[in-house]
This record gives structure tokens, C-alpha cells and sequence, in this order.
């Protein structure tokens, strides 16, 4: 049964892969096609901001991506799971709103490159969450013992048959 799992992923896995890079094909070739009739956008901050879209393809290709045996053509390894919440998640939002955002440049300006500034911003309310919850969990830990009650608070809580007796 672990086999067939492994098979269904794999199969996901190349099929997320292939839309993906059918996408990112047709979305920046009709960016470098209206660049290269028009001239009318910047090619630069093309560029720039397409980086983060480009690395965050090749990841999601490289973690992703099934492996095969050469010889007998059987499941290597099935790859990560493409459709986990957390940093492949984010990968993904990344590629999209550079999809999105190079389409809007596309159609209305150059002007639209500064609605890429959403990316790092999420990213930014992202990690201060996580800091929060990273101080809040180290404040737990080590803060048991230096109160202003002296260390009361580091005493255990009372079990069951304590609680009944008080």
C-alpha cells in the first residue's frame, strides 16, 4: 500500500511540475515578446524581480521532482510533497505573484513592478510571526524560575489524588 502512495505522489508530483513550467514558458515569453516589440517595459527590472520566481522553480524542481531507476525504470523516490503548507507554499505564492504581477506589467506599465514589493512584505509579517512564536515558546521555558514569587512557579502542579484532597 506505502508503494502505491509513493506512485500517486510521483504522478502529482510531475504533473504540478509540468503545469509549472508550462506556465513560467508562456507567461515570460509573452513578457519577452511585448519587450521585444514594443520596448516599451523594462527588461532590467524584469530581470530583477523574475530572480526570485526563477530560484524558487528550480527548488520546488529539485525537491519535487520523481526519480526513476535507469535500468529497470522503478520508483527511485517519489520526491516531497509539492501540495505540503510551509516554505513550498510560500515558493509557490512567490512564482504566482510574479506571474501575476509580470501580466499586469505587461498590460498596464512598468509602474506594476512595485506590486511585487507584496512578496517580501508577506514574507516579512510571516517571519514576525514566527519570531512571536518562537519568543513566546522560549518565554515559557525559560522564564519558570526567575518570577518575582521566588521559584513558586517552578514547583510541579499537584496530580489527581492531591487536587482531591485540598
Amino acid at each position: 500500500m506505502a508503494q502505491k502512495a509513493k506512485k500517486d505522489r510521483a504522478k502529482s508530483n510531475a504533473a504540478t511540475l509540468t503545469n509549472l513550467h508550462i506556465g513560467a514558458l508562456i507567461v515570460n515569453a509573452v513578457f519577452l515578446l511585448f519587450y521585444i516589440v514594443f520596448r516599451s517595459r523594462s527588461i532590467v527590472a524584469w530581470l530583477l524581480l523574475s530572480t526570485p520566481a526563477f530560484l524558487c522553480q528550480f527548488m520546488i524542481e529539485r525537491a519535487g521532482r520523481p526519480t526513476f531507476d535507469a535500468q529497470t525504470g522503478a520508483l527511485r523516490s517519489s520526491g516531497e510533497d509539492l501540495a505540503a503548507a510551509g516554505l513550498t507554499e510560500y515558493m509557490f505564492d512567490v512564482v504566482w505573484v510574479t506571474w501575476g504581477v509580470e501580466i499586469l506589467v505587461v498590460l498596464f506599465g512598468n509602474k506594476l513592478w512595485f506590486l511585487w514589493a507584496i512578496v517580501p512584505a508577506y514574507g516579512a509579517y510571516k517571519g514576525y510571526g514566527l519570531l512571536g512564536s518562537a519568543r513566546q515558546m522560549m518565554g515559557g521555558m525559560g522564564g519558570a524560575g526567575s518570577g518575582a514569587d521566588g521559584g513558586a512557579a517552578a514547583q510541579p502542579a499537584p496530580n489527581r489524588r492531591q487536587r482531591r484532597a485540598a
